[in-house]
């Protein structure tokens, strides 16, 4: 998968599930969780030491979901990711120790910015998309707006203090390829085993953007 690929299946499912696995034992049933409610994406992030054999896990049993490696910090983590079968990595920040890193391994990176100074360093790089991060504390919408105005050919993936609430107008800014969320699949419901609630969450997002898509 390219960069251009990335954003496209982005721009397809259009909410993106940020994953703390507490276990790698609840991967599968995660995995089976969200392509049953129509969203065939998890970021998984690397808070835990669940995160690498979580990806590859994914990978392994439900090969038709998108799966990234979030909380990427260096060039380790990069390798880690990819060796586990991540299809992308997505950063907090710009590091461009991990952002080259990636390159130069060819799989998609998504840093994270909330500067125009940070979009100006993956508009270096040839970058087609950058997460906002955290989005909520660093401005919202309005700041969003504002940075990406400059802009016209990069694309967005909000993340940090997203909600169902917030989400209709994020996605209603054609700047904003996806957005990332925590609360669709949280550590808590994961650690509980509560598959069920993490599946409404699911198959509310999708319907959030669909309602904002059409």
């Amino acid at each position: 998968m390219n960069p251009t690929e990335l954003l496209g299946e982005l721009r397809r499912v259009r909410v993106v599930p940020v994953v703390t696995l507490p276990h790698v034992r609840h991967a599968d049933p995660l995995g089976e969780t969200l392509l049953g409610a129509g969203l065939p994406v998890a970021e998984i992030t690397f808070r835990t030491p669940a995160a690498r054999d979580g990806i590859a896990t994914l990978r392994a049993r439900h090969p038709e979901l998108l799966v990234g490696a979030g909380t990427v910090l260096d060039r380790t983590t990069v390798d880690h990711a990819i060796d586990a079968g991540a299809q992308f990595v997505v950063a907090p920040g710009f590091n461009p120790d991990v952002v080259d890193h990636c390159l130069e391994r060819k799989i998609p990176v998504v840093p994270g910015i909330n500067s125009p100074t940070g979009v100006e360093a993956a508009v270096a790089r040839g970058l087609p998309l950058v997460k906002y991060f955290p989005a909520e504390a660093s401005g919202g919408l309005r700041l969003l707006d504002a940075m990406a105005a400059p802009y016209d050919g990069m694309a967005f993936l909000p993340t940090g203090g997203l909600t169902p609430e917030n989400l209709p107008d994020y996605l209603s800014r054609p700047h904003v390829a996806a957005c990332g969320g925590t609360w669709i699949a949280s550590t808590a419901l994961l650690a509980e085993g509560e598959y069920e609630a993490i599946g409404r969450n699911a198959r509310g997002a999708v319907g959030i953007a669909a309602a904002a898509t059409s």
